[in-house]
This record gives structure tokens, sequence and C-alpha cells, in this order.
């Protein structure tokens, strides 16, 4: 999983950010090409607590709105529903996130033992 917007902040940085207010989400788009619809999400974003999520959701909105309509028969369906997402601050995926993190720093806790007791 890439988070973007977490210019090389470490796992206990990020722990926290979230501790802080942040929250980590991923927003929708959908693309048509007449018969073929793609739905697809971008990556997960780190959303700071003062930081806009519209500003974060925009190019993805934008890219539904110009492109996603145009597929038969699935294309307004999947596009209201990812403009819908988008418009409701995109889908939060904080817990997944911060319990990878939590792994993370188990691993190299259990690591750190390891070592010390070598």
């Amino acid at each position: 999983m890439k988070i973007k917007n977490i210019d090389g902040l470490s796992a206990e940085d990020l722990q926290r950010e979230e501790e802080k207010g942040g929250r980590f989400v991923y927003f929708a788009y959908t693309i048509s090409l007449l018969v073929v619809t793609f739905k697809r999400t971008s990556g997960v974003y780190l959303i700071r607590k003062n930081e806009s999520i519209k500003s974060k959701a925009f190019p993805f909105t934008l890219l539904t709105i110009l492109f996603g309509w145009w597929g038969i028969p699935y294309g307004p369906k999947y596009s209201w529903q990812s403009i819908r997402t988008n418009l409701r601050g995109g889908k939060d995926v904080t817990d997944e996130v911060m319990g990878t993190v939590a792994g993370h720093l188990l691993f190299q806790e259990v690591e750190r033992q390891k070592a010390v007791n070598q």
C-alpha cells in the first residue's frame, strides 16, 4: 500500500498525526470508453487535521465528471458512486492503515529484542 502525502514520516510520526486528528483516505474515480467502464481508487492519502480534503478529492471528481459517464450501461452508475464517495470525503481507511503501522512497529520491536538477546 502506497501512502501519498506522508513526506518520509516514520511509523511513529504517522501515529502522532493520527492522534492529532489526521486520517487516511482514498478517492474513487471512473473512466469510460463507450462499452467499457473502469471504476478505480486512488492511492491512500494522509489528510492532516487542518488540511482540506476537497483539494485532494477534486482531481478525481473532475476526472469522473469528464470521462466517467460515457460507458454503457455502467458509466453513469459508477460515476455517480465515485462522485458521491468523493463528496463525502473519500473512503476512510484510517483503522486499516494504523493496524499496519502498529504491526510494523511491533515487528521492529521484536527485531530489536532479538538483536539485544544475541
